[in-house]
């Protein structure tokens, strides 16, 4: 994977433990067109509330990001840290402070281990190209079990350009909005207005279309780098080339996004959850979310107990408009009722089996209108509620 104009730094700086690095670089050789979303959570880390600060410009030329420490709910002592931080890499790179990113995840209500960062940063800098994108991916885990990448090529007047994405989360999933963290980076060039709204709409059909607990971080980020070196002609909205790049950005946000379901704590499930017939669009997105957060519905995926019932009692109370005599519910080709009514014994055995599957979609027509929204989640394990337990030790 070559994303022109961008090197990677990763090292050890043993902020929670020692073993593993857990502070990496993204460094990009010129100023990029960037666009970030944070958590909606109106308890906020320091480095979220830095990060608001400096991409309000638009641009940003680094990232610096670190695990083992959220550095949330630390107060005035943890602002100083994020600002430090970025002074420092700022003044090793010779770049402006306010064109840097700043991120954390990992235990919140820590003070974060200052010293060991700043011993870590000129290291770090002088570091800058030893690394990989791979090596960014592993150096942000936490509870993950892998690293998590995406990347797409794609064509502007003959030149083609890479979009390349990296996240981490496992746990705390239900973002609205990103993920715990997700870095992407291309070196196309594009319009910056087009750049941030195709972002966005590419982070909710992705980052804000998964579950794993119904958890919400106060770290969450999604960022997004455009440095423009691969020299293509800018791309802007109403052309084919921007919906080529659209597609692109889509499916590399919708990957990282799957990927995350897929390593949820304790997970064995992978499930789609697809409402249609809703009145609209977020209707339909409504009674998906309350289907996937279900605490119990997700351990009836869990125990392989094909429990439509209980998937009908969420779609009932989760706000949107439903008339039950013309509910239908499937896994995937079996279907468990139709017109609000059970299909009978022969589908609940093969509705057992399709359970069995580590992935299957749960579809759910409400009979309504013409609305739609996918959804992916993950089940409720015994292991999920041991890694939480044990999460701080």
């Amino acid at each position: 994977m070559n994303v022109k104009g961008f090197r990677f730094s990763t090292i050890e700086a043993a902020i929670k433990k020692p073993g593993r690095k857990d502070l990496a670089l993204i460094y990009s050789d010129v100023p990029a067109t960037a666009s970030a979303v944070f958590t909606t959570s109106s308890v906020k880390a320091a480095p979220v509330l830095v990060s608001c600060e400096n991409i309000a410009s638009g641009i940003a030329q680094a990232l610096i990001v670190n695990s083992g420490n959220a550095n949330a709910c630390t107060g005035e002592p943890g602002i100083q840290v994020a600002k430090e931080t970025t002074e420092l890499v700022a003044a090793a790179l010779g770049i402006d402070a306010a064109s840097i990113q700043v991120c954390s995840t990992g235990v919140i209500g820590v003070q974060m281990p200052m010293e060991r960062i700043r011993s870590c940063i000129p290291g770090l800098v002088n570091g800058l190209g030893s690394g990989t994108f791979n090596d960014i991916a592993r150096a942000i885990m936490t509870t993950d079990t892998f690293p998590k990448t995406a990347t797409g090529c794609g064509e502007s007047g003959g030149v083609t350009y890479t979009v390349a994405g990296v996240a981490k989360g496992a746990g705390m999933i239900m973002p609205n909005m990103a993920t715990m963290l997700s870095f992407i980076i291309t070196d196309a060039a594009v319009e910056p207005s087009f750049l941030q709204k195709t972002f966005r709409d590419a982070v909710d059909r992705s980052f804000n279309a998964i579950t794993v607990d119904g958890d919400m971080s106060t770290n969450d980020t999604c960022l997004i780098m455009a440095n423009g070196m691969s020299e293509n002609p800018v791309i802007t909205a109403g052309t084919s080339e921007g919906v080529v790049f659209a597609d692109i950005l889509n499916d590399v946000l919708l990957s990282l996004a799957k990927q995350i379901v897929k390593d949820g704590e304790g997970a064995t499930k992978f499930v789609k959850i697809l409402v249609s017939g809703a009145k609209d669009d977020s209707d339909a997105k409504r009674a998906a979310m309350a289907i996937a957060n279900s605490s119990l519905v997700k351990t009836a995926f869990f125990g392989q107990d094909a429990n439509w019932g209980r998937i009908f009692a969420a779609v009932g109370y989760s706000g949107a408009e439903v008339d039950q005599t013309l509910l239908s519910l499937s896994f995937d080709n079996v279907c468990m009722a139709k017109n609000g009514i059970f299909s009978g014994d022969d589908a609940e055995t093969r509705g057992t089996e399709i359970l069995k599957q580590k992935e299957f979609t749960v579809s759910v027509g409400l009979g309504v209108g013409v609305g739609t929204a996918t959804v992916y989640t993950s089940d409720l394990t015994h292991e999920y509620i041991s890694i939480n337990a044990d999460y701080r030790s």
